[in-house]
């Protein structure tokens, strides 16, 4: 790639999914599945399965909104459900190769170039391309934290 913004962000968002990819190696099946928050209303954060889904549909989604940016772009939505967590970290695997398969397809524009795009997010937010892959990045940062207490609990 030739961005430098886009290889650094990308290497920051490869490196987001190692420590939940180590923990999702120590996990069995059932602590996969185990329902872990019964009080929230949230049907993505009720079990570690449920969050891991939530994280790669919505890597996708990210992924989809900078692919808008090309003259072929193509509006992937991910349906697949993660049943363990072998699955979760190729999937994980899969949704980051995406990501950097469509960071390919923009890294020859300036950051000039990418930050005329504005990319309106379904939930009501617009970003420019460093503040949704920044935002990439974090998700998986949180929703790891999220997972670590629900294995403290």
């Amino acid at each position: 790639m030739k961005n430098r913004m886009l290889v650094a962000l990308l290497i920051e968002y490869k490196r987001a999914m190692l420590p939940l990819k180590s923990i999702l190696s120590d996990l069995s099946e059932s602590q996969f599945l185990e329902i872990r928050d019964f009080k929230t209303t949230d049907p993505d954060c009720k079990s570690i399965a449920t969050v891991i889904n939530h994280c790669v549909h919505s890597g996708y989604l990210y992924a989809s909104y900078l692919d808008t940016i090309t003259k072929d772009s193509t509006w992937i939505e991910y349906e697949k459900t993660i049943n363990n967590p072998i699955e979760a970290i190729k999937e994980l695997d899969k949704m980051v190769d995406y990501t950097e398969a469509i960071l390919k397809k923009i890294s020859h524009l300036t950051d000039k170039e990418l930050n005329t795009h504005q990319l309106k997010a379904r939930w009501g937010v617009t970003f420019d391309v460093e503040q949704l892959l920044e935002h990439a990045i974090v998700h998986i940062l949180r929703h790891r934290l999220q997972i670590e207490n629900f294995l403290k609990a």
